[in-house]
């Protein structure tokens, strides 16, 4: 049975971060939930990659079959959910869609900041730990080696990722939104990963008033905030210092909300009501979304972000053009590798049949040169049995065919068996 490149799951596009959150796997939950579904459907499902951020949690697989309901029913119960809270937000697409949706990924124009690149980067991470698990075969290899260098066309030849506002610089606007300026502001950032990283450099550039990092690692804390001055702060720490920053900006991998209403009402009322901007832009939440409901705390989730970054995307439409025609281009080229990979097991049969009746008849011509026959008259009579032995199975098939059949079959034969002055022309 031929492969079918297939993809599911859900993205910010089909599901909110409330649904996004349920399902998200981090580093370490991606080799358990690649070992978990090869092992629920078998040969079913030969191959897989899974590509789990604050935005998506998509599955990339080479199948047998496509199993609809039963991909929706795994990934239900994989993570401890009724089919139908999932069902409305998840999304399927196989063959040429599936390429092509992994190409628009890849290459930025499915994220939230169109044109970003970080997306790359955690694509050849999730493609890194499928390779580790065993999951990829000859299929993912080369559709993910051939979705890397889209995403590099694409980049170097179009505007894509100019002028582009990053979740980072969203955040910097919301805060201005409520201070004005951040010159005054105390800056907390939770973490210390990418995203922080980023948002660090962008808030920095505003000279805010201080900035801190906590994280469960002092070490890498330490280092971010040294490259901006700044202060480190222990996580345990958090209760009694929260009350001193006016932005909070947290990005962890935490399974569960490090920031609840309780302590955030505590908070507020040591602030004696003095707003507080908090911007979470964790997949699962670190902010209890019930702190929203505080009065003087804005509290802003990664999807609040992307509508604003999508404000700024209009001018970038053109450069969308330009990528999605390589994209097609790109994906037409892909599906022809993979129609031409079905034919390879017919074209070694017929390669080995071939050779077999050659041996058969090689013998033969050995055989009556050893008896002392002459070469000339052996080598003819070789060449004459091959070319019948190689036409009887055709010529017999247009003598036994129907007038239908018929047509169709002289159709095919100049293509097949080309004349010698077809191939003189060429």
């Amino acid at each position: 049975m031929n492969s079918c490149v297939f993809t599911f799951g859900l993205n910010h596009h089909s599901a909110p971060v409330a649904i996004r959150e349920k399902v998200s796997l981090g580093p370490e939950s991606v080799r358990p939930a690649i070992d978990a579904i090869r092992s629920t459907f078998g040969k079913g499902l030969e191959e897989t990659a899974i590509l789990s951020t604050c935005n998506r949690t998509e599955f990339y697989c080479s199948v047998n079959s496509v199993m609809s309901d039963d991909l929706l029913n795994w990934m239900a119960d994989y993570h401890a959910l009724s089919p139908e809270v999932l069902k409305p937000h998840l999304f399927q697409l196989k063959q040429d869609q599936a390429v092509r949706h992994t190409f628009r990924v890849a290459s930025g124009l499915d994220s939230m900041v169109l044109g970003e690149t970080q997306i790359l980067g955690q694509m050849k991470k999730a493609v890194a730990a499928a390779d580790e698990a065993g999951s990829l075969g000859s299929v993912l290899h080369q559709l993910f080696q051939k979705t890397f260098s889209v995403a590099k066309e694409v980049r170097s030849q179009t505007a894509i990722g100019s002028e582009s506002i990053s979740m980072a610089a969203a955040a910097v606007r919301l805060c201005e939104r409520v201070f004005g300026d951040i010159h005054d502001c105390r800056v907390l950032f939770i973490g210390a990963g990418e995203m922080i990283e980023l948002c660090a450099a962008h808030f920095s550039g505003h000279q805010p008033k201080s900035i801190t990092v906590a994280n469960r690692t002092q070490e890498r804390a330490q280092v971010l905030a040294s490259q901006y001055n700044g202060d480190t702060l222990k996580l345990a720490d958090l209760p009694d210092e929260l009350h001193k920053f006016d932005i909070i900006v947290s990005c962890t991998a935490s399974s569960l909300p490090i920031l609840g209403l309780g302590l955030m009402q505590k908070v507020i009322k040591e602030r004696r009501h003095q707003p507080i901007v908090m911007v979470d832009l964790a997949v699962p939440r670190d902010i209890e979304p019930e702190v929203a409901s505080i009065s003087d705390i804005y509290l802003y989730t990664v999807d609040d972000l992307g509508v604003l970054v999508q404000q700024g995307e209009y001018s970038r439409k053109a450069a969308v053009v330009e990528a999605e025609q390589i994209i097609d281009s790109r994906v037409q080229n892909f599906m022809h590798w993979m129609q031409s990979r079905s034919i390879v097991p017919l074209i070694k049969d017929l390669n080995m049949n071939a050779e077999a009746l050659r041996q058969i008849e090689m013998e033969k011509a050995m055989k009556q040169i050893a008896a002392g026959e002459s070469v000339e008259m052996v080598l003819d009579r070789l060449s004459k049995s091959l070319t019948q032995k190689y036409l009887h199975a055709p010529m017999s098939l247009l003598n036994k065919s129907n007038t239908s059949e018929r047509e169709q079959l002289l159709a095919w034969v100049p293509k097949l068996f080309p004349s010698q002055q077809d191939k003189t022309n060429h």
